[in-house]
């Protein structure tokens, strides 16, 4: 049995470093929030958070586990009524798959939490919840999913050797995420994914946007699918055009795409073993003087070697050129990547809003015939997708459905 949970939980840092805070022993498995027919103690609310800032999640680690407690409960709940509990089995083999995508095993992932204060039953019920509801979504909807013909052609399209390729026209909205205001900015990036036209999506990248395109509202050019980085292609290919992507965590900020079309072209699709680019780092972020500085370095160089004159004189590390695999490369920069031809510059934020880069693109490396993913894997990608969004729906029904009472 497989299953899946958000990416952005699974960046876990091996040293993990952060210690937990001491607590106050006094009603610390109190009771706080009642779901319906269950509680949730004090206790559970801080080991959450705890294991939220050990996976580097997003937002504030209180708000979030306030936030999945309560959803575990729903979720339990209704998995309950609907008799799907999971073994003991089961759930360790939950864990085994998640420690593998840090390259661990189960127990020394346990073993690595404990040693940062988080009880192996924390991790336990987060992974328990996690596949349940995995279950119970599979079994209540998997039947109601279909996948048209178009969805299927632009998999075969995406995937063939053919002479025919796939490209499509996006818009895009970059906006900085420094710690301190990470919840503000996801709250703002999920109103955003809700928004149905192309104006509204536009107007909001002029005003949020730290990317190149903002003044443009967020428009790109036309792009080939398969030079975008592999992790985004099947969400951008399950949209229909129109449609925005749910926002997703990159470095330092959270990015949302809007399909505005797609369309075959008489090209053979390409992909690529390895990218060389190289990235300049200007201090201030994307101010007026920087994105001037970017035209002057764009104006006096033709390929990534003459960086290395713009940066004479410089401390090493405004200066980073790296050749990787595409699925190796931070989706915000691949997506900068796949806009631009050999030599050509873009630019990206860093730093929570605080760095502008200034990125070349040096060469691509033709992947062999044979590699990549198969139509199996795309077409899994689409059906997850949608499955996702029927069990999103669900979800909402039981929040409204429930009786949720707070007394901290």
């Amino acid at each position: 049995m497989r299953f899946s949970l958000h990416p952005m939980i699974i960046a876990l840092v091996f040293g993990m470093l952060l210690a937990p805070a001491p607590v106050k022993a006094q009603g610390l498995f109190e009771p706080v929030i009642f779901v319906n027919d269950s509680s949730i103690t004090r206790y559970e609310l801080q080991q959450r958070a705890l294991l939220m800032q050990l996976f580097r999640a997003p937002g504030n680690p209180r708000e979030l586990a306030r936030s999945q407690l309560i959803e575990d409960r729903l979720k339990l709940g209704a998995a309950a009524a609907s008799g799907i509990f999971l073994s003991e089995e089961e759930i360790n083999a939950g864990i085994d798959e998640f420690a593998e995508r840090v390259n661990l095993t189960g127990e020394e992932l346990l073993s690595s939490l404990e040693s940062a204060g988080v009880a192996s039953t924390t991790m336990r019920d987060f992974v328990r919840s996690g596949v349940t509801w995995r279950e119970l979504t599979q079994a209540r909807f998997a039947n109601r999913i279909s996948v048209s013909e178009d969805d299927l052609e632009r998999a075969r399209l995406a995937l063939s050797g053919s002479s025919s390729s796939v490209r499509v026209l996006l818009s895009e909205i970059v906006m900085p995420a420094p710690p301190e205001q990470i919840e503000e900015v996801t709250e703002r990036a999920t109103r955003i994914a809700q928004v149905s036209t192309e104006a509204a999506f536009s107007a909001e990248a002029r005003r949020y946007s730290a990317s190149q395109t903002a003044q443009r509202g967020g428009r790109m050019d036309w792009i080939e699918l398969t030079n975008l980085p592999p992790q985004l292609r099947p969400i951008i290919l399950a949209l229909a055009p129109g449609e925005v992507s749910e926002p997703l965590p990159v470095e330092g900020a959270i990015a949302l795409f809007q399909l505005r079309d797609i369309e075959e072209i008489e090209a053979p699709p390409r992909e690529y073993s390895a990218i060389e680019y190289a990235i300049y780092y200007l201090a201030g972020g994307p101010t007026e003087a920087n994105f001037n500085r970017v035209s002057q370095i764009r104006a006096r160089t033709d390929r990534c070697d003459d960086l290395y004159g713009v940066a004479h004189g410089e401390p090493p590390e405004v200066l980073e050129r790296t050749s990787a695999a595409p699925e190796d490369i931070p989706q915000d920069l691949a997506v900068v990547l796949a806009q631009l031809d050999d030599g050509e510059i873009g630019t990206i934020t860093r730093s929570g809003g605080e760095m502008l880069g200034v990125v070349m693109m040096c060469g691509r490396a033709p992947k062999l015939e044979g590699d990549g993913p198969t139509e199996e894997d795309l077409l899994g990608f689409i059906t997850n997708r949608r499955l996702e969004s029927f069990a999103n729906g669900y979800l909402e029904q039981l929040r409204a459905d429930a009786r949720i009472v707070e007394r901290e």
